[in-house]
């Protein structure tokens, strides 16, 4: 976190470059995706390497071997266990993932599989909970995969000025238990309205610390 200022914006970024100016522009922390435009893939090796040598800010890295659901497989689950293993070898200190069943629950046998796997690494469980059919539920089952510390979720809304009262309502609810990183639609032009909207000590986006490419 920076001097004097009581929230954090991470920012999700594809390259090392984007990483570097992301840094240089004043970023508290890194989550490293491939595919953005596929709402974020598992980056590759070397892509990890060179950011995590380049940069003295934390970087998170993604877990997810597809576009499209949430809703994994025997064999897609296994190749997120060895996506794991790969960053837990490198050095990497927090990952992102998430996981629904077929009827719109969390996950919870699959979640906390993986989290085990990743543990001593952090975990976020991403915007998969905006897409469970209730958020409020999903929070309390992921209440007890205890490497599980972050949420990341726009409320259930598009963006995260739309599902501000929902954040809200998660950090009143649960933010004893999990950080709430709120996310959605967060540049650095509306940012300062988003903050005074919901509150919260950690922001996500893309564009939240200005353009990077």
């Amino acid at each position: 976190m920076k001097k004097n200022r009581s929230f954090i914006k991470e920012v999700c970024v594809q390259t090392c470059e984007e990483a570097v100016r992301a840094q240089d522009r004043g970023a508290d922390r890194i989550e490293l995706c491939r595919r953005l435009d596929l709402d974020g893939l598992t980056p590759e090796r070397k892509v990890i390497e060179q950011t995590l040598k380049s940069l003295s800010i934390p970087v998170k890295v993604m877990i997810r071997p597809r576009g499209g659901n949430f809703v994994y497989g025997r064999n897609e689950l296994a190749t997120m266990e060895k996506e794991i293993d790969v960053c837990k070898s490198m050095g990497v200190r927090e990952v992102v993932f998430g996981l629904l069943t077929s009827k719109g629950s969390v996950d919870v046998e699959s979640s906390a599989r993986l989290a085990d796997r990743a543990s001593p690494m952090i975990v976020t469980f991403h915007k998969a909970i905006d897409a469970s059919n209730n958020v409020m539920n999903g929070l309390q089952q992921l209440k007890s995969i205890t490497p599980i510390s972050s949420i990341l979720s726009s409320g259930a809304e598009n963006t995260a000025l739309y599902g501000s009262k929902k954040i809200r309502e998660m950090i009143q609810r649960f933010g004893s238990r999990f950080n709430i990183i709120a996310a959605g639609s967060i540049t650095e032009e509306n940012f300062g309205t988003v903050y005074s909207s919901i509150g919260c000590k950690e922001y996500h986006g893309r564009k939240i610390v200005g353009e990077l490419t």
